[in-house]
């Protein structure tokens, strides 16, 4: 007698990975790219920039020569920027990664009813309500909760999966249930 798998098992997507500090970088990078907030805060930043890059040109295409102390004041409110825009990401994913780094392995089921995560000392299940948009990167598939700056986040490793096919279904399952964006 053959046993009939229910539907819903058939399409389940199951992970497996060791949390690294990429992971968390990478879903920071995303949400700042994909939510309003992360745009306007990127925007902010631009948007500050190109007044020191006009004063840097202003500055050396004056008259009278470049004035050291303006060009080197320019120079040091761009690194600072610079810095701003590459650092921030990393210090908030090493955060988060020190969060997941201790509990080992992790193993998800993604399916119907949503993601549920298992771990050593963890436990969790999202619903598709809880996380109802996602963006996926070359390495990851970020969920992100529905509050306008995406404080909730998931992410799933797409080195977890098993099987080629498996980031197809995973795909599939995801736009099935919640927004790409």
């Amino acid at each position: 007698m053959t046993e009939v798998v229910p539907e819903t098992a058939r399409d389940a997507v199951e992970l497996t990975y060791v949390p690294v500090l990429a992971d968390a970088v990478g879903a920071i990078r995303a949400r700042a790219k994909r939510t309003p907030a992360g745009r306007l805060q990127n925007g902010i930043l631009l948007a500050c920039g190109l007044p020191i890059m006009g004063a840097l040109v202003l500055n050396f295409t004056s008259p009278a020569g470049p004035s050291p102390g303006g060009t080197a004041f320019c120079i040091g409110v761009l690194v600072l920027m610079i810095g701003v825009y590459v650092l921030v990401p990393g210090l908030q994913g090493q955060q988060v990664h020190r969060m997941y780094a201790t509990q080992g392995e992790f193993r998800v089921i993604v399916d119907e009813d949503g993601v549920r995560q298992f771990s050593r000392d963890l436990d969790m299940t999202y619903r598709w309500p809880a996380m109802p948009r996602y963006t996926e990167t070359a390495e990851l598939f970020v969920l992100l909760s529905g509050d306008r700056h995406g404080v909730g986040i998931a992410f799933l490793p797409k080195r977890g999966i098993s099987g080629p096919e498996g980031v197809d279904r995973l795909r599939a399952i995801l736009d099935r249930h919640i927004t790409r964006m």
